[in-house]
């Protein structure tokens, strides 16, 4: 079975390299939206399937043998679900909140295959330091928040921040590895 990333991140797409998956990219857009009532979960696997779904449905050759794979990354402060930052504000605005507190990230993933589809989610706490304003105007002018759920990547400038976490630390950066590896086999072994 192929592997195809429903997805342009290039965080996702470093960590499946590292973790030794062969696939390629086929990413479409998809309305990113919360629906009303929709829990923070639900909303991160809705939205991976639809990635998973959109790029299911083009370009693919009639019975292929692949699996697609959607993710949907954000981060969840309280009933606040924060996504990626509109403009520099939006992502000081997050870095305060966010400042001396503790947060959730969840990654919903979807794994489309030719009999159906397998969708998951993960959830990582990540308790942050408390930080002073300098810290967050330098932490903006670098422009790292910007594309990133919670304005920020635990990876990059952001990693000084971080206290530490409870849960695994990839899904926090966009991918839980090894639960999609679970999944993965499983589609792999045909059962």
């Amino acid at each position: 079975m192929r592997l195809v990333l429903a997805s342009q991140s290039p965080r996702r797409s470093e960590l499946l390299r590292l973790a030794g998956f062969e696939f390629s990219v086929r990413s479409r857009p998809v309305e990113e939206r919360r629906a009303e009532g929709e829990t923070p979960r639900d909303y991160a696997m809705r939205l991976a399937r639809e990635k998973a779904e959109a790029a299911w449905g083009s370009d693919r050759e009639a019975g292929s043998d692949e699996i697609v794979l959607g993710a949907d990354t954000i981060v969840v402060l309280g009933d606040r679900v924060l996504e990626k930052p509109a403009d520099a504000s939006d992502a000081r605005a997050m870095l305060e909140s966010l400042s001396g507190r503790s947060h959730i990230v969840i990654t919903g993933i979807c794994l489309r295959h030719p009999r159906g589809a397998v969708v998951d989610a993960e959830s990582t706490t990540v308790h942050f330091a408390p930080l002073d304003s300098a810290e967050i105007e330098a932490y903006v002018a670098s422009g790292e928040p910007m594309d990133k759920a919670g304005a920020y990547g635990i990876q990059g400038l952001a990693s000084k921040f971080v206290d530490y976490i409870e849960g695994c630390y990839f899904n926090v950066m966009g991918l839980p590895l090894a639960r999609v590896y679970r999944h993965w086999k499983i589609l792999e072994s045909g059962a």
